[in-house]
């Protein structure tokens, strides 16, 4: 089979197009043959090396996988050919595995996935379970009018936050950082988007929340964005940091925390790897994202497709950040 390989880490050029043996289920095993892969950020720190979850080299990065199972193994009994499946590398004992034409996974490893949702959506669900487990961590908002911002809006993460917010009462503002982005983000259903580039970000959520700021922040770029959050809230309110893609922040958080001592405010670092040794809170959300994209309430952000052959030019866009939507490949 066709697999996509990193021996030595580096940029996309490292990732290299290879010719594996065929992968053979064992007992309790299915095999999944892949029907629509996708790209993510997590691919590109295999990629570079730097995951902190880093599978042993040579590795096949991917997180998640839609197609079909195509082989069974010996004492499986919850799998029949041609099942409609989902593989997210959460519920692999090791990261990635996903960029190939297949996949061997234990039994109780995928996901079924009705027939609905289309592989080239399913390889979102994965960000709309994560969308679900930061919701929950933020917690529910006991104002009337509550509103969260969500920063790279125009991001798969970011439109998959702003669908479960909006399901949950809030209103949404996104940032983006050019004109064509944040034209992007309102395609994905954001009730406001300020442009970094051209706007005054705290003069404009002043201007929406009628001068009391946001009750919640979802960042995951980090640096300065993340001072800018803390500033953007409203009492009470939280920032939720759940990646650090700009770096870290070079002022002093909890100076700045101080700073606003009289609004009580908080910083929540959240990783979907809390949910590493919880299988069933964490198979819960992804059957609820499931069951939400069936049923038509969230929808797949647009996506990309590309060859599996052309998987230096998704990573050349991640690296780029010129990603809206989802990149998805096809073998």
């Amino acid at each position: 089979m066709k697999a996509i390989q990193v021996q030595v880490p580096g940029g996309p050029e490292s990732l290299l197009l290879v010719d594996l043996p065929d992968p053979l289920p064992g007992p309790g095993q299915v095999r999944v043959k892949a029907h629509a892969i996708g790209v993510g950020r997590p691919d590109v720190l295999i990629r570079q090396g730097t995951y902190k979850w880093m599978p042993p080299l040579p590795a096949i990065p991917g997180a998640e996988m839609a197609g079909v199972v195509d082989a069974i193994g010996e004492g499986v009994t919850q799998w029949q050919l041609g099942d409609r499946v989902l593989v997210s590398a959460r519920e692999l004992t090791q990261r990635g595995g996903c960029y190939a034409e297949a996949i061997v996974v234990p039994q109780d490893a995928p996901y079924r996935l009705p027939p609905t949702v289309a592989f080239e959506d399913a390889v979102s669900l994965p960000n709309l379970q994560l969308a679900l487990a930061l919701m929950r961590v933020a917690g529910p908002s006991h104002r009337p009018q509550p509103h969260v911002l969500i920063t790279g809006a125009s991001g798969g993460v970011a439109g998959m936050l702003c669908q479960v917010a909006k399901h949950r009462g809030f209103a949404t503002i996104g940032t983006s950082r050019t004109p064509d982005k944040s034209q992007g983000a309102l395609g994905q259903g954001f009730d406001h988007v300020v442009c970094t580039g051209q706007d005054d970000l705290k003069a404009r959520i002043q201007t929406i929340t009628q001068g009391r700021g946001v009750d919640l922040v979802f960042d995951h770029l980090g640096g300065q964005s993340l001072i800018d959050g803390l500033h953007s809230l409203a009492p009470l309110g939280m920032v939720v940091s759940y990646n650090i893609v700009q770096g870290m922040p070079t002022q002093d958080v909890f100076q700045v925390l101080r700073h606003f001592l009289g609004k009580s405010l908080a910083v929540r670092c959240f990783s979907m790897h809390t949910f590493d040794e919880d299988p069933q809170a964490r198979r819960a959300l992804m059957h609820e994202a499931i069951e939400l994209m069936a049923k038509g309430q969230v929808k797949a952000p647009e996506h990309r497709i590309f060859k599996l052959s052309e998987v230096r030019q998704t990573h050349e866009l991640l690296d780029q950040g010129m990603v809206s939507g989802k990149l998805v490949m096809q073998p």
